[in-house]
């Protein structure tokens, strides 16, 4: 199973797109979602030094043209593409990236709403000095300990042997001076601290925006950074994809998901490196690939078909005639007492419930809906993106767009 992974902010490095705008195609598509954002992302991916390319207002709308550019480098038609994802997934930033890539989001809205996230995170940033910094190596509870003393945030779970606080300046000095053993801190190049409390002007100013967006149902199986899950509604990936703003990124338990699925090869999009990186780590005996540069789209597309299975989306993808619920994650199902073949469902009702270690997960028919087919039984094992649930739409829930909340 293939899985492809868009990177988050503190990935862009001076200069990394130069090579890709060598090819008209790829620089006329990027010139034309640079045209969208306002932004000169030309000069700012090809230019501008390390420093420049830290502003949080820069560095998200450069990184989420990029993943989606050179994405239809590497998958000119979509439609192909689609059914030899297995699962797709970004960290921060990098989810705004994934949702378009998956059809959740259409490349324009994309850009549209990461120019606001970053400057409304620019904004939030600006209120107090705050960053964050990457704990590595030590044990994960003495080093959320640590964190905890410091009244600082554990921002991102990055998995084994790497934890990232956030706070103010001042809370970040204390925090690197009185480490746990074995762990090293390092500096982010980021603006701010990210994924915290500091960011809830930016969760308002985007939660007021993006009612005015229409989405899709992502055509492949997409991973929240929430919490590891399966999200299978474009207004729920939209939604969430908001409020992670302020809340920490989940990239362990996506990681989980991953495993749990069966992935057998992850590609990472430009500028890749920090996502293989912690999968090397965390993902044992996946095949892993770091694409950055034109000339390694061949090697790319190898990989891909090596990694890809030819139905692995199919079952997700939009179909007028039906549509399928499914499990958010891996543990075990129990269905909704009362539901039944022909039961009529409003949108929003939950079919079941699944349980496991960390908890239990509501499952929800966002659209609703005429259940025609009920797939997993009580107390059947479920894995992440299994289909549950299989539903005719009603003629309030007909047509593939969710409009404005």
């Amino acid at each position: 199973m293939l899985a492809i992974v868009c990177p988050g902010q503190g990935a862009q490095t001076p200069g990394f797109l130069s090579p890709w705008l060598e090819d008209d195609a790829f620089a006329t598509r990027f010139e034309w979602l640079a045209t969208v954002a306002g932004i000169d992302l030309v000069h700012y991916g090809t230019e501008a030094d390390a420093e420049t390319i830290r502003d949080t207002a820069i560095a998200q709308p450069l990184l989420v043209a990029a993943g989606l550019v050179t994405s239809l480098a590497l998958f000119p038609s979509p439609a192909d593409a689609f059914p030899m994802i297995g699962v797709g997934a970004g960290h921060s930033v990098g989810e705004i990236t994934a949702a378009a890539a998956a059809g959740a989001l259409t490349a324009e809205q994309a850009m549209v709403l990461v120019r606001e996230r970053g400057r409304a995170m620019a904004e939030a940033s600006a209120v107090t000095p705050t960053s964050m910094m990457a704990l590595i190596g030590g044990d994960a509870d003495e080093v959320l300990a640590a964190i905890e003393r410091h009244g600082a945030t554990a921002a991102n779970h990055n998995g084994t042997g790497q934890i990232v606080a956030a706070g103010t300046v001042e809370q970040l000095e204390a925090l690197a001076a009185d480490l746990p053993r074995r762990v090293r801190g390092m500096q982010l190049s980021v603006a701010g601290a990210f994924h915290t409390e500091h960011m809830a002007p930016a969760v308002s100013h985007l939660d007021r925006l993006t009612r005015a967006i229409s989405t899709h149902d992502p055509r492949v199986r997409l991973l929240s950074n929430r919490d590891g899950a399966v999200v299978h509604s474009g207004r729920e990936v939209l939604d969430r994809i908001v409020g992670q703003v302020a809340r920490p990124v989940r990239w362990d338990l996506c990681m989980e998901t991953m495993a749990d699925l069966g992935v057998t090869g992850l590609l990472e999009l430009p500028p890749a490196g920090t996502l293989t990186g912690i999968a090397k780590r965390n993902l044992k005996g996946v095949e892993l690939f770091k694409l950055n540069t034109p000339d390694e789209l061949e090697e790319a597309t190898a990989f891909v078909h090596r990694h890809a299975e030819p139905s692995g989306g199919e079952e997700l993808h939009n179909n007028p005639a039906w549509r399928l619920v499914v499990s958010p994650g891996k543990g075990q199902f129990e269905r909704t007492e009362g539901l039944e073949p022909g039961s009529i469902l409003p949108p929003g009702s939950t079919v079941g419930t699944v349980a496991n270690s960390r908890g239990e997960s509501a499952v929800e028919a966002p659209r609703g809906g005429v259940v025609v087919e009920i797939l997993a039984e009580d107390g059947d094992p479920v894995s992440p993106g299994q289909a549950l649930v299989r539903l005719h739409p009603t003629a309030e829930s007909t047509g593939h767009t969710e409009v404005t909340r």
